[in-house]
């Protein structure tokens, strides 16, 4: 991978981990696109090294929610809990069977029309929830639940928690930032373990690609972060369900049309 390559994912990475749209999705294109081949798994390994540049970019615009006290710790825990017991138990099937353009493909399409519905939900919608560190303990472990359908490949980690929030009654920009919260403690624990998973030797030059991918990723996340929550509040989701629409059909032509294969 050279350096320019590593830029480019890492710009994409960023940009997307946080949108309702898939990262892994849009991993998957970019490396067809680049012709990125395998290198001993270092690509691999760079794609979810590098989320930690996106987790920095939240903890930075967030900080102050962070020093509130332990009462948002404590839900975000509770949110996190299913994940963690299901991702542990489901790990090894996830990567052996879900991992192909046909999931990814349905899995984006879904979620798309998902979002476009949800929108029609939350337009109008007033919130019944003071404060997100207010929220009871069953109710954050009911996004929780929701986070876990994100463990298919497309189906987008801030998508599936957007939903979760709007149906525990969070407008729509509550909703969205609840989903950044709650993508620290999980990335950093499906980074880690993913890590731990799949050890790798790096050359000098793979540590720097690392860490100009890291640096590259907190830089486009920290925009797109900042965007998106403009943007969710004064359009909502539907765009965001159009454009995964669109990606997944991209997905469908691009593996079984033109019979290119994605890597996954």
């Amino acid at each position: 991978m050279s350096i320019i390559e590593s830029i480019v994912i890492a710009i994409i990475e960023g940009l997307t981990e946080f949108l309702p749209v898939s990262s892994t999705g849009h991993m998957i294109l970019t490396k067809a696109a680049l012709g990125i081949t395998e290198d001993g798994g270092f690509v691999d390994t760079f794609i979810v090294s590098i989320q930690i540049g996106a987790i920095l970019a939240i903890v930075g615009l967030y900080y102050k929610r962070f020093l509130q006290g332990i009462t948002i710790y404590i839900k975000l825990m509770a949110a996190f809990i299913p994940t963690a017991i299901i991702g542990l138990l489901a790990y090894d099937v996830i990567k052996s069977y879900l991992f192909n353009p046909t999931v990814v493909a349905l899995a984006l399409i879904i979620g798309g029309v998902i979002l476009i519905l949800i929108d029609k939900k939350v337009v109008t919608k007033e919130t019944q929830v003071v404060d997100l560190s207010r929220i009871p303990i069953k109710n954050a472990v009911f996004i929780g639940l929701f986070q876990c359908l994100s463990m298919v490949p497309g189906t987008s980690r801030a998508a599936a928690t957007i939903v979760g929030g709007v149906f525990n009654k969070f407008n729509k920009t509550q909703a969205t930032e609840f989903s950044f919260l709650l993508a620290v403690p999980t990335m950093i624990a499906a980074t880690g373990y993913d890590l731990y998973k799949t050890p790798v030797s790096f050359t000098s030059y793979e540590i720097l690609v690392l860490c100009i991918g890291v640096i590259v990723a907190f830089i486009s996340a920290f925009i797109a972060v900042k965007i998106f929550i403009k943007l969710v509040a004064a359009y909502g989701f539907k765009h965001y369900g159009f454009y995964r629409i669109g990606i997944g059909i991209i997905f469908l032509l691009v593996s079984w049309v033109m019979g290119v294969d994605l890597g996954i």
